[in-house]
């Protein structure tokens, strides 16, 4: 590995002008490429996040050959990340790939052996999961410190109002609560029970057959979680972990948490502290996640396994298919 990573973002969207801010923040990184379908996107792109040295291209093909670019992070909708992170891994380039890694198991069953196949690092930006506070927690139920996990509630939610075209209402890629809020709810649920044995799910469809909210509630080894996600109401957006001798409170963000709280059942409640210093607003943890994989020559990080990527889609999977969720060009 060069002393720097050439970091390529492929699109110009909102979660793209978010990472390419916090990247600024991570030692060793450099924003050496965009790539967009637009030159003048790219552009605008390159000059407010990269600077001079920063290409830009108008096209996604254009990016993934640039020599500069290591690791490409690709943040389109659900629906185009198997094609653009196939391009971007037979271009001999690494992956970070937007979170859900893509619509379905099988879906992302293809790209992880893409990544194999090519030598690849491939990591979902599941940045929960590299966050410093989120570690934190999950460093102190391994020591022992709040008790055993029993129950975990998380929810997430805010009420979308915008066209039918937007890539939280479009069927077309891939659109709805599950896999947009949904995943953060399954996912610290299996980061803290455990893989969920039992999952059972309603939900809310609207007329162009998006989920527009779900419950979920299911049985681990360890306990049971009740998780709700919704695009269609205001939610405190919050979790709760009880333990058998207290809780641990994650506060509004859950996902993203500015602290995290202990508050035991006998004693005075103490804070949570992170592993590392928070990168940006959070986003460049995951990022710095990607480079210590990279310099230890690992392709995969035991941060965001491709294993638990995998069983949270086939939980998602599921869940679609109890509810009625089918993407244009699925099999029912």
């Amino acid at each position: 590995m060069a002393e720097t990573t050439g970091w390529g973002i492929l699109a110009t969207g909102k979660i793209a002008t978010s990472f390419a801010s916090d990247l600024r923040e991570v030692p060793g990184a450099r924003l050496a490429a965009v790539g967009s379908r637009t030159t003048g996107s790219a552009q605008a792109f390159a000059e407010e996040y990269g600077g001079p040295d920063c290409h830009a291209h108008a096209s996604y093909a254009d990016l993934v050959a640039d020599p500069s670019v290591d690791v490409v992070y690709v943040a389109t909708p659900h629906s185009m990340h198997l094609e653009n992170a196939r391009l971007a891994l037979e271009a001999g380039k690494h992956v970070l790939c937007e979170k859900p890694l893509t619509l379905n198991t099988a879906e992302a069953e293809e790209m992880i052996g893409l990544a194999r196949e090519h030598d690849r690092f491939l990591m979902e930006a599941m940045w929960m999961a590299t966050h410093p506070v989120i570690r934190g927690v999950r460093d102190g139920f391994a020591a022992g410190r709040f008790g055993t996990p029993r129950v975990v509630h998380a929810e997430i939610g805010f009420a979308v109002d915008r066209p039918h075209t937007d890539r939280l209402l479009d069927p077309q890629l891939g659109a709805g609560a599950l896999l947009d809020m949904g995943v953060y709810t399954l996912t610290l649920a299996d980061l803290v029970l455990g893989p969920a044995r039992d999952l059972h799910g309603a939900a809310t469809l609207n007329d162009d057959g998006v989920d527009t909210a779900i419950a979920i509630s299911g049985r681990h080894d360890g306990g049971v979680s009740a998780l709700t996600a919704t695009i269609a109401a205001y939610s405190a957006v919050t979790a709760t972990i009880a333990t058998d001798t207290g809780r641990v409170d994650l506060p509004t963000g859950f996902f993203n948490p500015p602290s995290a709280t202990w508050v035991p059942h006998d004693g005075e409640p103490l804070e949570i502290s992170g592993v590392e210093p928070l990168l940006g607003k959070g986003l460049g943890n995951e990022a710095a996640e990607v480079q210590r994989c990279l310099a230890a020559g690992l392709r995969e990080s035991p941060l965001v396994p491709h294993e638990q990527t995998l069983r949270i889609l086939r939980q998602m999977d599921d869940l679609r298919r109890q509810v009625g969720l089918v993407y244009p060009g699925e099999q029912h």
